[in-house]
């Protein structure tokens, strides 16, 4: 039952960063009302390679954001390791005849801390030995601190736990607005009708710029087109997950594997009712490049695929936090859900409730642009 004085917060987004976000709104004792267009993990959340990772050159506070994030997952996954849709047996990466590179981003990775090995055609067994050393680059890097995730999965779970404390989901709301008066968020409004509430978050995925930018809030937006296929069941046992020149593989819960890459994303269309489309044989080239990969001859079958826009800010880093502009109005919006799904939420979570601002989102503000 809802206190009187109780905080009460509307969530806009279904997927992993609005229903995680939600959770722990809730976990505060906030009167949580989640809102999502569709169905709920419909957008970009069902349709992620979810790598578990802070990999490669990013700025300081947001790889200290993205490890934050890891460890949030490695206490989910302590409390049951049993899980098949949350993984950590590390992810390997090669470019294509660039071993300057390799060993460049290896010693940048070595350089902050983060666990980075070189491994070659004649070591990469001991990394995993389902992959297949006749097609790889020179030199690859092992990180096995990284990790996957099912993010369908990851959202049923805490979906469990969000109804369990009385929160409201409210699904197939159309697209729905922020409402402010005086200058200030109080409130949504959708197909479904208007909610009010002292604070809203807007975690919309690639439509968040378009949700603020009635309120005078500008966030650039560089969300390209994208599209993830999952396989039929496969024998093939590969446990790591492949970031490689013409493929990106991982696991996927009933022996399935999850495929991306950007190679094909002038390929997908635009149709003339918002959906997009692409030719199979195009999905089936990417299951080719793919299947390369293992080791065996079994190659991987696709079972079905998911297109549309991969949410990634105009400058590449997470926009995190509530718009100076308009107060009582927060956003989270990155490329990075699937990592900083739990700690984003976490800290967002104590920013509305408290009012004061984490020093780890510093950096996210929408100000920083102008």
């Amino acid at each position: 039952m809802a206190g009187k004085n109780e905080m009460s917060v509307v969530v806009l987004g279904g997927g992993v960063l609005g229903v995680s976000s939600a959770l722990q709104l809730a976990k505060r004792g906030a009167k949580v009302t989640l809102v999502t267009e569709a169905e709920l993990c419909s957008g970009a959340s069902g349709r992620s390679l979810s790598w578990l990772n802070s990999a490669g050159e990013r700025s300081t506070a947001y790889h200290a954001l993205r490890m934050a994030g890891i460890d949030r997952y490695r206490t989910l996954f302590a409390a049951d390791p049993t899980r098949d849709w949350l993984r950590f047996d590390g992810g390997i990466c090669w470019s294509a005849n660039d071993v300057a590179g390799t060993r460049a981003r290896h010693s940048y990775e070595k350089a902050h801390g983060y666990d980075s090995h070189l491994v070659s055609a004649n070591t990469v067994a001991q990394a995993d030995e389902q992959v297949n050393p006749g097609v790889m680059a020179d030199e690859a890097i092992f990180n096995p601190g990284e990790g996957w995730v099912s993010l369908p999965h990851l959202v049923e779970h805490l979906v469990g736990e969000l109804r369990a404390l009385g929160a409201e989901i409210v699904e197939q709301a159309g697209k729905a607005s922020v409402i402010s008066e005086q200058g200030r968020a109080c409130g949504v409004r959708s197909d479904k009708g208007e909610l009010r509430a002292d604070a809203v978050l807007v975690a919309c995925g690639p439509w968040t710029p378009q949700v603020v930018a009635p309120l005078g809030v500008t966030i650039p937006d560089g969300s390209p087109v994208s599209m993830l296929v999952i396989t039929e069941p496969s024998e093939q046992r590969l446990k790591t997950v492949l970031n490689t020149p013409r493929a990106a593989v991982r696991p996927n819960p009933g022996k399935r594997y999850a495929l991306d890459h950007d190679w094909y994303e002038n390929d997908i269309k635009l149709q003339s009712d918002g959906s997009y489309q692409i030719n199979e044989s195009v999905v089936a080239q990417l299951a080719q490049e793919a299947s390369k990969l293992l080791r065996g001859d079994a190659a991987l079958i696709p079972h079905s695929w998911k297109l549309g826009l991969k949410p990634i800010p105009g400058d590449g880093e997470p926009v995190l936090g509530e718009l100076q502009s308009v107060p009582g109005c927060f956003v989270a919006f990155t490329h990075s859900g699937a990592t900083l799904a739990l700690i984003a939420a976490e800290l967002l979570a104590d920013e509305i409730i408290t009012g004061e601002k984490h020093p780890m989102l510093a950096s996210f503000r929408a100000e920083r642009f102008g």
